[in-house]
């Protein structure tokens, strides 16, 4: 038959289990919550990522747009106002 020293035992390992499933839980709450995390910033920074192409193809375009040599043509509106 078990004696009281036994009992304090599994009662000790008891708690112990029971420390570790609730820390297990809050492991998977946190986890959870930074995969959530992780998949709204990847959005992000896709979205962001998207802009910037954007933004870099307007940039190119508007740099299309300007003439090869820009001294002449800074050049025209100083000699018209002479």
């Amino acid at each position: 038959m078990p004696n009281q020293h036994q009992f304090d035992q599994l009662d000790q390992l008891a708690e112990r289990v029971e420390l570790l499933l609730q820390r297990y839980k809050e492991l998977q709450h946190t986890h959870a919550t930074l995969l959530e995390q992780v998949s709204s910033l990847t959005q992000e920074r896709d979205s962001l990522k998207s802009r910037l192409s954007a933004a870099r193809a307007r940039v190119d375009a508007l740099i299309e747009c300007l003439p090869e040599n820009p001294h002449t043509t800074l050049a025209r509106p100083a000699e018209a106002a002479r």
